[in-house]
């Protein structure tokens, strides 16, 4: 598996693979062509479908027009076989002569790879792929899923970690301090501020839980309006671990250093995700952002409450088992419907699976990995029309 670094993407929204991914591709052929007169663009499948929602568009022009003038083409009937988010650029000199071609794929989280080589040119960094076998080293060695991090990655990933954490509570902050309408044609109000007013009113046990809806919020509003983000583990879901995380050193005093290993566990659990299924929405649908990000959440909890592995990995079990099959359905194309209001219902869920857990010895059934084989194969089976295309579910026939 690559470092998690791959995973944690410091960028802006509000689409990791409909904007980071294509502004990222853009940039290297811009490099690669800096004497172009022209450049042609060709987007297919869920990247044309929805790419004017995310603006992809937009990415990819602001990239490229500053060496030359862009057109795009937009393809969304057209499914290339790699993977759904496809994307061709062309170069031509002032003759209109073709002198460069490369298709590229956002395959999630902000991450290209070319056809066949899903994992990028990154190095591998961990040696173990499943979390059965880590979870037998961390039995065989008395050590937890944080110190495999470490010892996979160096002291160096803290510093980090670090960032990544000062990223996602600014976002929080931001958010719950903002109103407002979200950018696009649906005019949705922002409702972050209002959820953290009205919590303060009620008692403990319901306040909690109106807070971290306001945390959740707060993320998944800024980057739907794009502000800076941590795919966590993508934008459409980057809302979910920081309001896990913000809520539980707010209200229990947590320190910087265990929530940095907090993010080192939950960043392993998505990281043997998109090593063995996929975290695209546009591939196994929105199981593979919030449901992903759930699981990351109550990993992420369940270690700051002094979980073992084993009732770590239950925790993450649960979060991911319990969005099987979710599919991905953004309204008019943006990540705003449903987007925001399930990262609040699956920070919220994320707690619950770690309370769940720690009323258990970790034993259970089925293991982590089965779900995650489970959600690659119910993602295979879901109709395009469910993932990211804009065609189905709630995005079907849409009026204001």
């Amino acid at each position: 598996m690559k470092s998690i670094k791959e995973l944690y993407r410091i960028g802006t929204g509000p689409s990791s693979s409909h904007t980071m991914g294509p502004r990222h591709a853009a940039t290297i052929f811009a490099e690669r062509n800096q004497s172009a007169a022209s450049f042609e663009v060709t987007l297919y499948g869920s990247l044309a479908a929805t790419g004017r929602g995310h603006l992809t568009d937009v990415a990819i022009e602001e990239t490229l027009s500053p060496v030359a003038p862009v057109t795009i083409d937009w393809q969304p009937q057209v499914f290339l076989p790699f993977h759904p988010n496809g994307m061709r650029f062309r170069a031509f000199d002032a003759s209109g002569k073709e002198t460069d071609s490369w298709t590229v794929y956002s395959i999630g989280g902000g991450q290209i790879a070319e056809e066949g080589d899903r994992e990028g040119d990154t190095p591998e960094v961990y040696g173990m792929n499943s979390l059965t076998e880590i979870l037998d080293w961390c039995q065989r060695t008395g050590r937890t899923f944080w110190e495999y991090v470490e010892e996979c990655e160096g002291p160096e990933i803290w510093d980090y970690l670090a960032k990544v954490w000062d990223v996602m509570q600014r976002a929080v902050e931001r958010g719950i301090d903002r109103e407002g309408v979200l950018p696009g044609p649906l005019c949705l109000p922002r409702r972050a501020a209002t959820y953290h007013v009205r919590a303060s009113g009620y008692k403990s046990n319901l306040q909690s839980r109106g807070l971290v809806f306001a945390y959740a919020l707060a993320v998944s509003e800024e980057n739907a309006s794009g502000g800076e983000i941590v795919t966590a583990p993508t934008c459409g879901s980057c809302g979910v671990l920081p309001a896990v995380l913000y809520h539980l050193q707010k209200s229990r005093d947590f320190s910087d250093s265990r929530i940095y290993r907090a993010l080192a566990t939950a960043g392993l659990i998505g990281n043997i995700v998109k090593q063995n299924a996929s975290i695209s929405g546009a591939e196994v649908g929105c199981q593979g952002e919030v449901g992903v990000a759930c699981a990351m959440a109550a990993a992420a909890a369940n270690q700051l409450f002094g979980g073992s592995p084993a009732q770590i990995e239950y925790a993450a079990e649960m979060g991911l088992e319990h969005h099987l099959g979710m599919t991905c359905d953004p309204v008019c194309g943006l990540v705003q419907i449903p987007c925001i209001e399930r990262n609040a219902y699956a920070a919220a869920r994320a707690l619950d699976a770690n309370l769940y857990s720690a009323f258990t010895d970790g034993a259970h059934r089925v293991s982590f990995d089965r779900v995650v084989e489970a959600m690659k194969q119910t993602g295979h089976d879901l109709p395009s029309i469910y993932k990211e295309t804009g065609e189905g579910g709630l995005a079907k026939n849409w009026e204001k």
